[in-house]
């Protein structure tokens, strides 16, 4: 029963998740890419300075040799996701958004294999090929030939990229394994982040980074819920689940989000995001379910919670 509740945890995480993307939709064009990063990030610090900052502080001699790792981390998951995010939202949609997002756990393996040596899965390779046809599909409208002809929404390259650079996140957060973990973790993460991106916030030009009644919401929701609950949410889900349980919760995230943008957007869900996106996400469940090693190995034995 408990571990069924805990279900809950990273599916609120995926909920919230969702509405980030719609967030990131509605800010297209109303406030700069690197303006609601940095505004974002700043309201997250604030946040969990309440909580984190005395701890953090008091362990301040295990954090400090970690620095520059922070700020790698903090600068690929919290300004350069994010801005990339923001700048592909002008151009794609919000259930393309997520589709290329959902893509993360894919792509994390994929770069594993090259970053961690780690040996190559039938469900990595097959899954691969298999979502590359989906995206295919997906980003040319059913009609893969208009790619050649018309080429492609600037948006969706954006968030492939996005979706990369998360990826290599997850990978180097496992290959350097902190002795600092959660809350501090992710405390310091956005406090490098919220300093890297500061000099592109002055950048930016002032009517983009103006606070008014329709951009306060969005920071509020993208630095609050979407940057200080849902880490919350997520990090629990894993400690009770084990990630792998968690990761096939993200296949979730274009459902949400196609729902809450035909809702609150008015857009419209084709034929060619279902098959599209429903082939890509097929891909990505691939990959954590069949782990049989290419080489022959014995297969991988899959995360399973205490």
């Amino acid at each position: 029963m408990k571990n069924k509740l805990a279900f809950l945890y990273p599916l609120f995480a995926i909920i919230l998740w969702s509405g980030n993307v719609i967030v990131s939709r509605m800010s297209a064009h109303t406030i700069g890419p690197e303006a609601i990063t940095f505004y974002r990030l700043l309201f997250a610090v604030l946040l969990m300075s309440t909580f984190v900052a005395v701890p953090a502080w008091r362990n301040r001699a295990i954090i400090w040799p970690h620095i520059g790792k922070f700020a790698i981390l903090g600068f690929l998951a919290m300004c350069l996701f994010q801005s990339l995010s923001y700048l592909a939202a002008e151009t794609t949609t919000a259930t393309n958004m997520a589709i290329f997002t959902a893509l993360a756990p894919l792509l994390t393996v994929a770069l594993s294999a090259v970053v961690l040596k780690d040996t190559p899965t039938v469900g990595m390779v097959g899954g691969g090929i298999l979502s590359l046809v989906g995206l295919v599909y997906l980003v040319s409208g059913g009609n893969p030939s208009s790619i050649v002809e018309n080429g492609i929404h600037l948006g969706d390259p954006l968030m492939l990229t996005a979706a990369m650079v998360y990826a290599l996140y997850g990978v180097l957060l496992k290959r350097w394994n902190l002795p600092v973990a959660g809350w501090q973790s992710t405390y310091m993460q956005a406090i490098c982040a919220l300093t890297i991106m500061f000099p592109a916030f002055l950048a930016t030009p002032a009517p983009m980074r103006s606070l008014n009644a329709e951009t306060l919401p969005l920071i509020a929701y993208a630095g609050g819920m979407a940057s200080v609950v849902l880490p919350f949410l997520w990090i629990r889900g894993v400690q009770i689940l084990g990630p792998s349980r968690c990761a096939a919760v993200i296949n979730l995230l274009p459902v949400f989000t196609a729902l809450a943008a035909i809702t609150m957007l008015g857009e419209p869900v084709h034929s060619y995001h279902i098959i599209g996106g429903g082939l890509a996400l097929i891909g990505v469940a691939s990959a954590e379910i069949f782990r049989r090693p290419l080489r022959g190995a014995a297969p991988i034995v899959p995360d399973v919670a205490d």
